[in-house]
């Protein structure tokens, strides 16, 4: 039977960067991509208009960083068989300190546009230290670095207030994450070798290991 699965990019990144998964024919691959907020949008509201993009029903979504913050957000309008997060959270408790604290102090709504211009200072907000990609393919994967789309993702990241996370929700995370460190991040989770861009890094590792993730819940659901 073919099995849906939807993927959302992180924060200011393309559907390129699943463009190294390669998943047995039995999944069917469906990519999904930001769409410009509305003022004053609710990650709530913004959640259910992207969910609406979801044809198929019972699907698996994926999300990556931000986006799986926001799949988590998108299942409460879709029945799906399985919620899978790479590199995110899976409540405000696993959100670092200092962004934590950023909730109080607005501190986040005081960053320079011209972080965002600068193609290696963004490159390194998204993906985290250690990240080791060629200046062309930063390019290539952060397509989405509109300003007022940017603020608003940063500042309802910030400001989510998830307290408990999702039954059963899948959660993969890389040991070196400097953007979400592993020191924050509850059980249960995989622990797999990687920085904060494992979905590009670590891609052999997902070909091999994310069928047998799914087939496996799958089973047991």
């Amino acid at each position: 039977m073919m099995e849906s699965i939807y993927l959302m990019p992180g924060m200011g990144a393309n559907p390129n960067i699943f463009e190294f998964l390669d998943l047995p024919n039995q999944f069917q691959l469906k990519f999904l991509s930001w769409i410009p907020p509305r003022k004053n949008e609710t990650l709530d509201h913004y959640s259910k208009r992207m969910s609406e993009k979801v044809r198929h029903k019972n699907p698996i979504l994926i999300g990556v960083s931000f986006g799986g913050v926001l799949v988590q957000e998108m299942a409460k309008y879709i029945d799906c068989k399985k919620i899978i997060i790479i590199s995110s959270i899976k409540s405000k408790w696993e959100l670092p300190k200092h962004i934590r604290l950023a909730k109080f102090t607005n501190a986040h709504k005081l960053l320079p546009t011209k972080w965002i211009t600068n193609i290696e200072t963004f490159a390194l907000f998204v993906f985290g230290k250690g990240i080791q990609i060629r200046i062309e393919n930063y390019q290539r994967y952060l397509s989405e670095r509109d300003p007022e789309y940017l603020n608003w993702a940063i500042d309802r990241l910030v400001k989510w207030n998830k307290c408990i996370p999702i039954p059963g929700i899948i959660h993969i995370h890389g040991a070196q994450d400097s953007v979400f460190p592993l020191k924050y991040i509850q059980d249960p989770f995989i622990k797999i070798l990687g920085d904060h861009a494992i979905i590009l890094t670590k891609s052999d590792w997902f070909n091999i290991n994310l069928p047998k993730i799914i087939n496996e819940n799958l089973v047991d659901s």
